[in-house]
């Protein structure tokens, strides 16, 4: 069985291959059952989520990704996030590969982003705002850029010492990054803004959002937790990964519907029919969009099909 740890399956997801990747297997009959959700108490701290992502190709490869996420981990200088996905045959069920579950997130996560950037962001965007200072705020950098003709990155966190030290690592691989204090100042002129943290309480207003911008919001993955307000649902064109796990699990958007800002019809699309072309992404330049992201498990599926047959040479 082939093991790869973080950095062998960073190395075989390239950003270019790992989006069309994603956008194939969208495209395919994988089968998706609805995920497992389960919280877990953590005694004296946040409570954390054990989440069980399985998905099948039909006779060609099945897999299962189990997630956890402890929010008190900041606290103790580890990531949030720790993950194992297992590949195995769809035709024997003979196991294939372990593959490093918090990577493989990472960089499907943003390589999703990614993809619905390419239909609802500007073709001209240049300014990209990240909200958030954990692992995925350098992919969604890298990944946004392989879609875009981005030539200004911002961070900003809660933490300016963090943000500061993502602006670093962006620097020192080749991309004009900076660090900044102000989350409205930088948010008034992004072209695409680009949020991935675990607030409960909105980080983004929607007064903020100029013509033109894209709101792509990748945290806040319970019914509870948020990083739009009102005004953004009001204001913008609605997207999501899937209508399902977005309804259901995606604070930004279960917060507006049960408030009646948002009705499950506002939504335009799902990622799956963006890429099938069955519906349209942005219509026209001054049209603000906004992309929700809750995750799927055929994304995980996708990325570790990638990194099995990068590695192995099979197909």
């Amino acid at each position: 069985m082939l093991v790869l740890d973080e950095q062998q399956t960073r190395a075989a997801l390239p950003w270019p291959e790992l989006i069309e990747a994603i956008a194939r297997m969208f495209q395919s009959d994988c089968v998706m059952p609805v995920r497992h959700h389960h919280e877990m108490d953590v005694p004296d701290e946040e409570s954390a989520t054990l989440l069980l992502m399985p998905a099948w190709v039909p006779g060609r490869y099945a897999g299962v990704k189990t997630v956890s996420v402890f929010p008190g981990n900041m606290r103790r200088g580890l990531p949030a996030i720790f993950g194992t996905y297992l590949l195995s045959s769809g035709a024997t069920g003979e196991m294939l590969a372990a593959i490093d579950g918090g990577e493989l997130t990472a960089r499907r996560t943003a390589a999703a982003s990614a993809l619905a950037a390419r239909y609802l962001a500007r073709p001209d965007a240049e300014e990209l705002l990240v909200c958030g200072t954990g692992r995925l705020s350098l992919n969604l950098m890298l990944a946004h850029g392989t879609t875009r003709p981005i030539k200004r990155y911002r961070v900003w966190g809660r933490n300016g010492q963090a943000a500061e030290k993502i602006a670093t690592e962006a620097r020192a691989l080749g991309l004009d990054a900076e660090a900044v204090t102000h989350v409205e100042a930088a948010a008034r002129t992004a072209d695409i803004i680009s949020c991935a943290t675990l607030s409960s309480e909105p980080l983004i207003s929607g007064e903020w959002l100029k013509s033109g911008a894209h709101l792509d919001l990748v945290g806040a993955f319970k019914p509870s937790m948020r990083e739009s307000d009102e005004e953004a649902i009001r204001r913008a064109s609605v997207y999501v990964d899937t209508r399902a796990g977005a309804v259901s699990e995606a604070g930004d958007i279960v917060q507006p519907l049960k408030s009646g800002v948002l009705r499950e019809s506002d939504i335009r699309a799902e990622l799956a029919e963006l890429v099938s072309g069955a519906q349209g992404g942005r219509s026209h330049d001054d049209e603000i969009t906004l992309f929700k992201s809750v995750g799927a498990a055929l994304e995980d599926l996708a990325g570790a099909i990638l990194a099995y047959e990068t590695v192995t040479g099979r197909k």
